[in-house]
């Protein structure tokens, strides 16, 4: 599955990023999609070949995390948009299937985040690490085989590497098929009848880089996200 525009202008491009697609080109990206290549091949913007820009790509989303990603067609409207990012006036929302049953209906994690230094390829909770606050709220509960599952909305203020997927293993509810956080064992089984990480990057809001007006893009759960979903059985 490739890439598809979800809406486009003269300032920017919204895309649905698939799962399996690696955002930015890397030297050990190999062979691999990159969202970065396939603007560069399908699109001809007036930053669509300045690789010191991302190729107008503004964000990111974890290679196994599909959903909605912006990318800017202007150096001003890049621009534009870095900053209300960096200024945190964007807002993400994300949908996650996580183990266990979440007791509260919705709430506030903040814990701060930090390479592991003993693994440099993974994060976690670490005091000095960078601040890092994601709410969450309940959508639905669901049971399979005897063990229970939590259907979150979650919304990070700030945009930490694997964040999401850090906070929700600090709270003993890490995401279905997260072979980083869920451990490899369960991350196995749970493959069994999820193929991967689930999580979607469902919705976004940000100001127009041209008009300044508040613009809202959505993306609904996937067809591989909807059939591990029906698998399981609605607990009330």
């Amino acid at each position: 599955m490739k890439p598809t525009v979800i809406f486009e202008d003269k300032s920017l491009l919204v895309i649905f990023k698939p799962a399996g697609w690696i955002v930015n080109d890397a030297i050990t990206v190999g062979t691999q999609p990159t969202v970065q290549g396939w603007l560069r091949r399908n699109f001809q913007f007036p930053i669509s070949n300045f690789q010191t820009l991302r190729n107008g790509i503004v964000h990111r989303l974890d290679k196994e995390t599909s959903g909605v990603l912006v990318v800017a067609k202007t150096k001003k409207a890049f621009e534009n948009l870095q900053a209300q990012f960096k200024a945190r006036e964007v807002s993400k929302t994300y949908t996650a299937l996580v183990h266990g049953k979440v007791g509260f209906e919705k709430g506030v994690i903040k814990a701060p985040i930090g390479r592991l230094p003993w693994n440099r390829v993974r994060f976690g909770v670490l005091p000095g690490g960078r601040e890092a606050e994601t709410t969450y709220r309940v959508k639905s509960y669901y049971k399979k085989d005897g063990e229970n599952f939590t259907l979150l909305e979650l919304k990070p203020k700030t945009g930490r590497t694997h964040q999401i997927r850090v906070h929700l293993k600090h709270l003993s509810h890490p995401v279905v098929s997260d072979e980083f956080y869920a451990g490899r064992k369960t991350s196995r089984v749970d493959r069994t009848w999820c193929p991967r990480l689930f999580l979607h990057a469902s919705g976004i809001i940000f100001s127009h880089p041209k008009t300044g007006k508040k613009t809202s893009f959505k993306s609904e759960l996937p067809t591989d996200l909807n059939k591990a979903l029906n698998s399981l059985t609605v607990d009330s």
